[in-house]
């Protein structure tokens, strides 16, 4: 098939041209301040950050490594940490305030290299939604001292479907058998 040429005027073409580099620099500049504004979290409940502490003082107690993860949100190398393979009974704790959060007997292999579980225990979690990856995620939180854990999702086994997808550093484990650490209040 000849293609045939199509004659057009100049100035038609090039205002064209303007109108559509205009249409895609506002459409960017929309979609970069949405991206700012939505990159912030959105806080969907009261049931967070009952108490809070200095970087300081969390850092007396958490190594800097946990703190990234648990108060700057930042998320650890997949496959990392060490609680992804442990198989005992026990009880994952917040590694910053030592709040009971999962039962062993809820966790399982998701695949994705970070400790996951299907349930959390009663009162343990807040949530909140996220966008910064421009679309809504909903991370959950420890509800005593808001240290960030992780994002949960709709993937996970029978019964909740549910797969609290966690960060290592964010838990310690304690083995059934071993007192459980006080709860820090303050």
């Amino acid at each position: 098939m000849k293609h045939l040429p199509v004659k057009t005027n100049k100035s038609t073409t090039l205002n064209a041209g303007r109108r559509t580099v205009l249409r895609v620099a506002l459409a960017q500049m929309a979609f970069a301040g949405a991206a700012l504004a939505f990159g912030k979290t959105v806080v969907a409940g009261e049931s967070m950050k009952k108490f809070t502490k200095s970087k300081v003082e969390w850092l007396k107690i958490i190594t800097p490594a946990q703190y990234d993860v648990l108060f700057e949100e930042a998320t650890e190398r997949s496959f990392s940490s060490p609680l992804n393979e442990e198989k005992r009974k026990g009880t994952f704790v917040c590694a910053a305030c030592n709040q009971p959060l999962f039962k062993s007997d809820t966790k399982y292999d998701s695949g994705t290299g970070w400790p996951s579980f299907f349930q959390h225990l009663p009162d343990a979690i807040g949530t909140k939604t996220d966008f910064k990856l421009l679309y809504p995620r909903t991370e959950y939180h420890c509800s005593n001292c808001g240290g960030h854990q992780g994002h949960v999702f709709g993937d996970g086994p029978a019964p909740t479907r549910k797969r609290y997808c966690n960060n290592g550093l964010a838990l310690s484990f304690i083995p059934d058998g071993q007192p459980l650490p006080a709860i820090r209040k303050s």
